[in-house]
């Protein structure tokens, strides 16, 4: 098995302890709202903490697709959180698992500043495919800006 790691940061308007709610402690409720091809967030094993594995059921090219998200830790002291995806449609089948280590901080004039390590475990000697690897980097600035959005849409948010 290989381990492939991608770093990527970026920066938000929204306060980091904001973010952090919508983006974690209430992603369930707030991503399904931000992001209208989201469908249903259900758990399947665990009770939310690290371990749980959550069924993600989203619509893209017009078919009903699903990925498996399952936390790995979560660090609400320090703004941290970790997840991989297990299985789904969003797992190439050359790819064990893929994990998200994201952090947040205070950042610029109130804002946040987000770092994310991004580690695909594959298969035997298997590469990353670099067009997959674009595409997850795409889906997962677009779900982020949309849930910055969601929020700065509604500033009672907290």
């Amino acid at each position: 098995m290989g381990v492939f790691t991608f770093e990527d940061e970026t920066t938000s308007p929204v306060a980091p302890a904001t973010l952090y709610k919508a983006l974690v402690t209430d992603a369930d409720n707030v991503i399904p709202k931000a992001v209208d091809a989201f469908r249903s967030v259900e758990n399947v094993e665990g009770n939310g903490g690290p371990g749980t594995i959550k069924k993600i059921t989203f619509l893209e090219d017009g078919e009903t697709k699903f990925v498996l998200h399952k936390i790995e830790a979560i660090d609400e002291a320090n703004l941290g959180y970790s997840y991989s995806v297990v299985g789904g449609d969003g797992l190439p089948d050359t790819v064990e698992k893929i994990t998200f280590e994201c952090k947040l901080a205070a950042g610029a004039n109130g804002g946040s500043a987000g770092k994310l390590t991004v580690k695909y475990q594959t298969k035997g000697d298997a590469q990353p495919n670099q067009d997959d690897l674009k595409i997850g980097k795409a889906k997962s600035d677009a779900l982020f800006k949309a849930v910055e959005a969601y929020l700065l849409a509604h500033p009672d948010y907290n």
